[in-house]
């Protein structure tokens, strides 16, 4: 397994998963130009930080896409969207990019990774598994570094 940086170049090679997934799997109803505007907004914000998983054979296999957030005291890091292809699910690929993610950020200088998920049990078993809580002071996911 390969994990590299991503950025707009990228954004051919993950857009065939990001529609199958969401169209097949959540039930959603992107449009290549839709997808494409989605995933190009997020790399574009400034700060933005970006990660794309190969698998051995080069194949994408997932991604995940977020960026970097000033408060007056500390940096967070807001993750915008993890995505792992169908086929890929349930191998531990999803966790992998996780922690690879965590550990790239921390490097950085981050305080914490943020994000917002949908309340479902998946959702609850997948980031609880990693550590996330809910945010006291928020309606978000938080997960501090120490």
């Amino acid at each position: 397994m390969q994990i590299e940086v991503m950025d707009i170049k990228d954004i051919d090679t993950v857009i065939p998963i990001y529609i199958d997934y969401y169209n097949n799997y959540e039930e959603g109803c992107w449009t290549e130009e839709t997808a494409r505007r989605r995933i190009q907004q997020v790399l574009s914000i400034d700060d933005s930080y970006s990660l794309l998983m190969k698998d051995d054979a080069g194949e994408v296999c997932g991604f995940v896409m977020g960026y970097y957030k000033q408060y007056d005291d500390i940096i967070g890091y807001t993750l915008e969207e993890i995505l792992i292809a169908h086929k890929h699910q349930g191998m531990g690929y999803g966790s992998a990019l996780l922690a690879e993610l965590e550990a790239r950020v921390k490097e950085a200088g981050a305080s914490c990774v943020e994000l917002q998920a949908v309340k479902d049990e998946m959702h609850e078993r997948y980031y609880g598994r990693a550590g996330y809580r809910d945010a006291k002071n928020f309606v978000l996911k938080v997960k501090w570094f120490e």
